[in-house]
């Protein structure tokens, strides 16, 4: 499956920089760099140099110079790709970098497709495909949180668990397909109470890493936060606080915010989707109604709901909101907000904080047009996303095909334990073992085509 022609591709951002960084990969690197590179001193060539060196000199097209250059050479099988590798370090010029390029495909390079290196690398057992991807979650993760799940997929966190467990399994499956072998022969080789524990045990590894990937991947692409409330309690100027900068418009008018409005930050190296909806209201405008359907939808979605109440407005008012409300917010992580304490009364407050209490909810007193208290709220948003039920070190499912794939495996391996309960022959047991160990496979690469490889891989950028 591997392509044997010598790649290249300008690994840095496109456009002009201060230095740019063009890669090529293949069994030709290295005479074709020869080609268009000259050392200071003439008589020296890139293939006679040792691996995992720097060297400076020039690019040359038609004897004259194009750029002064540094280039890194690193040879097979002790490289990214696990095929010879050079990297071209150039002057961030885009003429300089296309010219480059050029003078690459003339001496016998074709350009890169999307992850063409990273997949090299995968079919060349560098890494397992599991780990391929974690390289493309690795260059977009735009927190510590998705930074730190990433680089951990990146190392084999996935893998290694994944490959324990199909390790497990074809032991599993070899001592009852052994049996089958002596089928006249009555001989058990495979002794069922042990085999019983053993799944049992596979069975809630697998469940376990399953059940994490909605957590995962929460952290991975930003917790979802919704804002609600009746209208003009204050939910976008709570979200303008938040994010700090204008992003939604304030007014004192009810019903200003007809449409959902999103936005990310970054609080305590996390990521969150804050989400500004539409004040839930019995109203006659269509435009507004469409809006507070849309604030139940995104209710449905968030991990954290957070519900404004103005500790100015009719008490009645809010029983009623709050009523309508409470089922829904007993089944998120939720908090109530009283705003605007900066011009509600103190006996009207502490009523509505006994209410909160009575509700078994977080509540907090906020005044978000001065961000008083916000930072209390803030802390609250960050203890929320630390799940007690996984600990640092446990490995997280952030990529949908693994879930995919891990929910499979779930359902063959709970077969197979029916089976063991029922009795049933080691023939139907095996089938059962086997397929679970497929869908595993489909994590790491063990098992492939190359429709998925394609799906895989044409989602990187090019140069990666």
């Amino acid at each position: 499956m591997i392509d044997q022609n010598t790649i290249c591709a300008i690994s840095t951002s496109p456009g002009m920089g201060a230095i740019a960084v063009i890669r090529l990969s293949g069994s030709e690197a290295l005479a074709i760099t020869d080609s268009i590179f000259q050392f200071p001193d003439k008589n020296k060539q890139i293939v006679n140099q040792d691996p995992n060196t720097l060297h400076y000199g020039s690019i040359l097209s038609n004897n004259e110079i194009i750029d002064e250059v540094i280039v890194a050479l690193f040879k097979a099988p002790h490289s990214f790709t696990g095929e010879d590798i050079v990297e071209i370090s150039c002057h961030g010029s885009v003429y300089i970098q296309q010219t480059l390029l050029q003078l690459l495909i003339e001496h016998g390079c074709r350009i890169a497709k999307p992850g063409e290196f990273t997949q090299r690398a995968f079919l060349n057992g560098k890494m397992d495909l599991s780990q391929a991807e974690a390289v493309a979650d690795l260059i977009s993760s735009s927190s510590k949180a998705s930074h730190g799940i990433a680089l951990k997929q990146m190392r084999g966190g996935v893998s290694t668990e994944i490959k324990s467990l199909r390790n497990q399994l074809l032991t599993f499956t070899s001592l009852v397909e052994l049996e089958l072998d002596f089928s006249e022969e009555d001989v058990e080789f495979a002794n069922r109470k042990e085999l019983s524990s053993l799944s049992t045990n596979i069975h809630s590894t697998i469940k376990k890493l399953a059940d994490s990937f909605r957590y995962g991947n929460a952290l991975k692409n930003g917790i979802p936060v919704a804002i609600i409330g009746d209208a003009n309690v204050g939910k976008s100027t709570l979200l303008n606080a938040l994010l700090k900068e204008e992003k939604a418009i304030v007014s004192d008018i009810a019903g200003t915010t007809r449409d959902v409005i999103e936005d990310v930050v970054i609080i305590g190296g996390i990521q969150f989707r804050f989400i500004d909806t539409a004040g839930i209201r019995t109203t006659s405008d269509t435009i507004e109604t469409i809006g507070i359907e849309r604030t139940f939808d995104k209710i449905e979605q968030a991990d954290i709901v957070l519900t404004l109440i103005d500790a100015d407005s009719s008490f009645n008012e809010i029983i009623m909101f709050l009523t309508r409300m409470s089922e829904k917010l007993h089944e998120k992580h939720s908090a109530l907000i009283i705003n605007k304490i900066d011009i509600a009364n103190n006996e009207m407050i502490d009523e509505l904080v006994q209410m909160g209490d009575a509700m078994e909810l977080p509540t907090f007193q906020l005044a978000a047009k001065h961000k008083t208290n916000l930072d209390q709220l803030i802390k609250f948003l960050i203890d929320s996303v630390q799940d007690n039920s996984y600990s640092q070190n446990d490995v997280l499912i952030t990529n949908a095909r693994h879930y995919e794939s891990l929910r499979n495996a779930e359902t063959a391996i709970t077969r197979v334990l029916v089976g063991l309960q029922n009795e049933i022959s080691g023939d139907f047991l095996s089938q059962d073992i086997r397929e679970c160990l497929h869908y595993l496979g489909e994590i790491t690469g063990d098992i492939s085509t190359e429709e998925v490889l394609g799906n895989i891989f044409k989602n990187f950028c090019i140069g990666k």
